[in-house]
């Protein structure tokens, strides 16, 4: 370990299973590619399509992460367990996944990708059934944008349906601590430049500023919500599905206790400690500590709901902090290798994320019409963010249009 410094621990970024490889991988078949302004696209035909022509499409976009798209890593995280490409073909669609040159750039600025993307899909379609469009995690925005945005101005999308896998339609959640750490690290880091992204910003329900060490609705949040509103929201032709990771009774990550020791570090910035999300003023959150050059810090939130143990699809947030800590000679305490990433309530659009009483509601109990949704559904049980199951697929593909 150097003397001067304290080890780089910031080439890591925080990624859901669908950006990750799997554990077993797949292979992928051949498919045509397409590229895109600021993007590209992988085209696999059904069985039995060779034509190059589409047949009943389905457009997935990619989620969050930083750098390019890596579809192999999608294809394959959709196709391990409950092998959900392969289902669509069974059904006869064709599938397009979408990718970004930058997935952690603007969300304006990838839907101009989901736009060509739709409309490529359109001249190549074989038939007149019309489009499936959507996404998982940040895809599900990108093309509610793109769709909303196509209407605006007087494109014909083509779109019957749109639908969203766990996409963060109220914000999503990246504990304070953990963002203000990544710019605690003494270098320029992925892990840093993850949390400060555009994308970042415009996704997180609240901020961690690395300039004013405020936290707080980042300025590029605002204008994306501002843009999405001058659109109307959400595209209006199309029906609209979602799919949340979480659970809709309420219930939230049972272990995850408010204002408990999430993971503490040892050796390398020595007594750094994470705390879970607890509510009330001047709550600690981190307690941030190096050697070389030599600072701490502590953070600390005032009127945060309790949302690491709340309701919805669940990162690895801890876990890949620790295990990366771990890897580098330090000694970690860690608790809590999960907690949650998007809310329920955000995922299915039913409430906010500003209340303990909204972000902990009973979605079951609530009239469906409370959602900005025609459909949705909430899993049975508490799962990874954009975790592929057969009962959250399966729903999703018994309402696509024949």
């Amino acid at each position: 370990m150097s003397e001067t410094a304290e080890p780089n621990v910031g080439t890591f970024t925080l990624a859901d299973p669908l950006t990750t490889a799997p554990a077993e991988p797949v292979e992928v078949p051949d498919h045509a590619e397409w590229s895109l302004p600021n993007g590209f696209a992988w085209v696999f035909p059904a069985d039995g399509n060779t034509t190059g022509d589409v047949v009943r499409p389905v457009i997935m976009a990619d989620g969050f992460n930083l750098g390019r798209s890596e579809l192999d890593k999608t294809y394959q995280g959709l196709e391990s367990g409950y092998k959900f490409i392969s289902e669509l073909h069974r059904r006869g669609r064709d599938v397009i996944l979408l990718g970004f040159e930058e997935r952690s750039a603007s969300i304006l600025d990838n839907a101009r990708a989901a736009e060509a993307a739709i409309m490529q899909t359109v001249s190549h379609r074989r038939g007149d059934a019309r489009l499936v469009v959507g996404g998982f995690s940040m895809g599900g925005i990108v093309t509610r944008y793109a769709l909303a945005d196509l209407e605006r101005k007087r494109m014909d999308h083509q779109t019957a349906l749109y639908f969203s896998y766990d996409s963060p339609h109220r914000g999503a959640s990246i504990p304070v601590g953990v963002q203000a750490f990544s710019h605690f690290i003494p270098f320029p880091n992925d892990f840093a430049r993850q949390m400060n992204s555009p994308a970042a910003r415009q996704m997180l329900w609240r901020h961690y500023d690395k300039d004013t060490k405020k936290i707080g609705v980042a300025p590029e949040r605002t204008e994306f919500l501002d843009a999405l509103n001058r659109l109307g929201g959400w595209p209006q032709i199309p029906m609209k599905i979602a799919v949340a990771n979480g659970r809709g009774d309420g219930v939230g990550l049972p272990d995850v206790k408010p204002g408990e020791v999430a993971l503490r570090v040892d050796r390398i910035y020595p007594g750094t400690t994470f705390y879970t999300q607890a509510q009330g003023d001047d709550v600690t959150a981190a307690y941030l500590n190096r050697r070389f050059p030599k600072a701490e810090e502590t953070i600390t939130t005032s009127g945060f709901p309790e949302l690491d143990g709340a309701p919805g699809g669940t990162l690895h947030t801890y876990k890949i902090l620790a295990d990366t800590l771990r890897k580098l000679g330090g000694t970690v305490d860690l608790r809590h290798e999960d907690v949650c990433f998007v809310p329920s309530v955000s995922a299915v659009a039913v409430r906010d994320i500003e209340t303990q009483s909204d972000l902990y509601v009973s979605i079951d109990g609530l009239s469906p019409d409370e959602s900005e949704l025609d459909d949705f559904l909430c899993s049975p049980t508490t799962t990874a963010h954009t975790a592929i199951t057969a009962e959250l697929c399966t729903w999703l593909m018994d309402r696509l249009p024949d």
